[in-house]
């Protein structure tokens, strides 16, 4: 581990001095693209006025004769202006043929554009810090001015028993995203879902006990549980005490909407920060859910302005507001000055 007092020096001379502080940013949707197709990346200058992050996606998805070419598309498309929408990368796995070219080319090409590079499968601190060190070594090479921070994706159990040291590996650190579909390969768990639910993973309401129980299941209640809830919560807790944002990753099935919303809300109150959306239809609905709700907003800005010092106890609405509450309803209070930053029509909604 190291020495605190070392912990913020750069790791190669004339490398950019990592960041303090993550740069506050609104990150609700991490909008996946695949650079190698003209069509798609022809629609990324439009995308951006809609999405909180443009990815440029390089690993799976991407056939094995189109990595290059994905490469190259990715390139391409970094030279756009994206204003204050973000520039993220997912590169290959370090154990790929393709991650190295990755990482140098993308940092020669596009250093000073590129906000994030995201990294699958990572299985421990070591991950990170071999990609740290190689980061401030092109980032001086290539003059970069501003350090490339990085997001690891949780897709293996070992990265999940890994977590917390994953999460604080580097000051480049910037969040950690759940990757459900690998990792339930990686766990051996009986699903071929990418995210969401399962109907067999269920808990089965009490069988009546007069007239005497039932055989089976006849009569008795079926309630779905979440396959993720403890993941997700290991992992919140892990990028929260590390001072990162924890995200939830794809939800496969486009053809149930309602379902990818119920998974991402649950994401949202556990504490992620955003999700992936791996298809347009995807991008209205985390813009709805990772935005906080108007009533909520309004009532967190009356204990706010009800206890501008954030002690004591006060009674607002016929509920007890303590200083418990007030972290709460500052929580909630900041997210929406940074929705109401970026979009006019949310910050009207919140009156702010």
């Amino acid at each position: 581990m190291k020495l605190p007092r070392q912990f913020f020096k750069p790791l190669a001379v004339g490398a950019p001095a990592p960041w303090r502080e993550l740069p506050v940013r609104l990150e609700r949707m991490i909008h996946f693209v695949p650079p190698h197709l003209d069509k798609i990346r022809g629609k990324v200058p439009e995308l951006t006025g809609q999405v909180d992050v443009v990815l440029g996606n390089l690993e799976d998805a991407i056939p094995a004769d189109a990595k290059e070419a994905a490469r190259a598309g990715f390139i391409e498309m970094a030279q756009l202006d994206y204003g204050q929408t973000g520039l993220w990368t997912r590169i290959n796995a370090l154990n790929s043929p393709w991650a190295l070219d990755d990482i140098t080319q993308i940092v020669a090409a596009a250093g000073n554009k590129l906000d994030v590079m995201m990294l699958p499968k990572v299985e421990g601190p070591w991950d990170i810090h071999y990609l740290d060190q190689l980061l401030a070594q092109l980032e001086a090479r290539h003059q970069v001015t501003r350090p490339i921070l990085i997001h690891a994706i949780l897709e293996t159990a070992e990265g999940v028993n890994n977590v917390a040291d994953i999460a604080a590996a580097s000051p480049r650190m910037h969040g950690i995203s759940l990757g459900p579909a690998d990792l339930a390969a990686s766990r051996a768990m009986k699903t071929t879902r990418v995210g969401g639910g399962h109907p067999d993973y269920v808990v089965l309401e009490d069988a009546p006990s007069s007239p005497p129980p039932l055989a089976g299941e006849a009569g008795r209640g079926r309630h779905q549980q979440d396959l993720w809830h403890y993941t997700v919560a290991k992992m919140v807790d892990a990028c929260a005490a590390a001072g990162i944002k924890a995200f939830y990753g794809p939800f496969g099935d486009f053809s149930d909407p309602a379902a990818c919303e119920a998974q991402f809300r649950n994401a949202f109150l556990m504490g992620c920060a955003g999700a992936w959306t791996l298809h347009p239809s995807q991008v209205a609905i985390a813009k709805r859910v990772f935005s906080p709700d108007v009533a909520e907003v309004k009532f967190a800005l009356k204990i706010l302005a009800a206890m501008p010092d954030g002690t004591g106890a006060v009674m607002i609405d016929g509920k007890m507001q303590d200083d418990a509450t007030w972290k709460q309803a500052k929580v909630v209070a900041d997210l929406a000055r940074i929705v109401a930053g970026k979009d006019k029509e949310m910050a009207a909604k919140y009156g702010l």
